[in-house]
């Protein structure tokens, strides 16, 4: 394993693993006049997730909704962190490149910043890894619009029966909360809107559906709102089986605890996250060193995002979590990407103005008057298809955070804007134009959907 030796530029060196909206804003933030930064990360772009569902059916190209880490100026490997050396302050690599060397590797640093992120929730269900489609990266978006166009094809042929085109047109999501929701919200408009104009003979076999173990769908929403969705689903259409679990999946169908079994085309995984393999070997085993929050596996922090170590109290050196892989310590925030991105900003103007010695591993914050981390929450946001939305300023978080936070701007400029109906939908698209990280995607983002109402969603399969 080769070490790569710390560069002549004296500057305090930090690393970052992971590249999504905590470790990216991070890096778009922090001061490279004092700070050498590098980036290990399995892709080399960030993914603004709140769009990904609209790529997954052509509303946007997958470019809008990307946007290259190097363009950030900071070094990046494109690697998977196997292991954290506190002792040697070294991060343990392997390439993610196919067919390059070597494949170890080390990377040194004076301060470490964790934003690995989540992996999809399986809850051990059998067959989920290898049969259902998920919806956390531009690749996932790629393969389910290709599976979308598949189903629409095979089941165009002549040698089809009728039995089988409903079961190939059968597009199920399993998961009820925002993700889930929004993409069955943007299918059925593709289904509606384009491709049923191609294949209006397929119409009477075509059937969407949404499974959760939960009562409703949207559980963290206002339970008006989550009704609201409800009703304009099934008005549309779309079917909602609730209270049964999925038991286990298998290539055309999967079953429900029940013991009824459902076929299926198209099966897209929602049920929220869990920690990834680098998280795990932190936390738990003989080998931990790092406590872990018992509710997602999680790390946990203190107030300044610090890593607390296997005892729950002691911060770790110079190691820090952001994003969907940590929560605070006795704070529940939710794995969203307000709560990562706030972290982000937050964290990299601490690290500006506490760190003043390159050599200072650990920089005293509270000395450098560097406040703590509060939580803002700026609304909770739902496509729900036909040009309606929804929009929820209640707060997830727990009374004693909400109390804390400074006062949301949004709040005047929702007693104005309607939390249903087009007027959300208005405020849904202008909000996330508005957070779009570069130049490059605000632009590109309106102009696709516009290019989108006027011709249409590209039904092109492209593998």
């Amino acid at each position: 394993m080769s070490a790569i030796a710390k560069g002549i530029s004296g500057k305090h060196r930090i690393a970052v693993i992971g590249s999504g909206w905590g470790g990216f804003r991070l890096i778009q933030g922090i001061d490279t006049r004092k700070f050498d930064v590098t980036v290990v990360s399995p892709r080399n772009h960030f993914v603004f997730t709140p769009l990904l569902a609209s790529t997954a059916v052509g509303t946007l190209e997958f470019r809008c909704v990307t946007e290259p880490v190097k363009r950030t100026r900071v070094e990046l490997y494109e690697a998977k962190c196997e292991g954290i050396d506190l002792v040697n302050r070294t991060l343990n690599c392997a390439s993610t490149l196919d067919g390059f060397g070597p494949d170890k590797f080390s990377v040194p640093f004076d301060s470490l910043v964790i934003t690995a992120g989540a992996v999809s929730n399986t809850f051990g269900i059998p067959g989920v890894k290898e049969h259902a489609l998920f919806l956390k990266d531009v690749s996932d978006a790629r393969k389910i619009r290709s599976k979308i166009m598949e189903c629409f094809e095979h089941a165009s042929q002549p040698n089809v029966s009728d039995d089988e085109r409903a079961k190939l047109l059968h597009f199920a999501v399993v998961g009820g909360g925002p993700t889930g929701v929004e993409f069955m919200a943007e299918l059925h408009d593709f289904i509606t809107e384009d491709i049923l104009k191609l294949y209006p003979s397929l119409k009477p076999f075509v059937s969407m559906t949404i499974y959760d173990v939960g009562k409703s769908i949207l559980g963290s929403f206002d339970a008006k709102l989550g009704s609201y969705a409800r009703e304009r689903f099934m008005r549309k259409g779309i079917s909602l089986r609730l209270g049964e679990a999925v038991s286990a999946v298998h290539q055309t169908h999967f079953t429900l605890s029940g013991g009824a079994r459902i076929d299926y085309g198209l099966l897209v995984w929602s049920t929220g996250v869990g920690p990834v393999e680098l998280i795990k070997e932190m936390t738990t085993g003989e080998r931990a060193f790092a406590a872990r929050d018992p509710t997602m596996g999680r790390l946990v922090t203190d107030e300044f995002c610090r890593v607390l170590g296997k005892d729950g109290v002691t911060p770790l050196t110079g190691v820090y979590a952001l994003g969907d892989c940590a929560t605070i310590k006795e704070r529940a925030l939710p794995c969203t990407a307000q709560v990562a991105n706030q972290k982000g900003v937050w964290m990299y103007k601490a690290l500006n103005r506490a760190v003043k010695d390159p050599s200072d591993i650990a920089p005293k914050f509270e000395d450098a008057g560097v406040t703590p981390f509060q939580y803002n929450h700026m609304g909770s946001l739902a496509y729900i298809g036909k040009w309606r939305a929804i929009v929820d300023m209640k707060d997830p978080t727990t009374p004693e955070a909400a109390g804390k936070a400074e006062p949301n701007p949004l709040q005047n400029a929702l007693q104005f804007t309607p939390n249903t109906g087009v007027g959300a939908w208005l405020f849904w698209r202008s909000a996330y134009f508005t957070m779009s990280v570069s130049t490059k995607n605000k632009i590109q983002i309106p102009m696709f959907w516009i290019l989108t109402w006027i011709f249409g969603r590209d039904i092109s399969r492209i593998k």
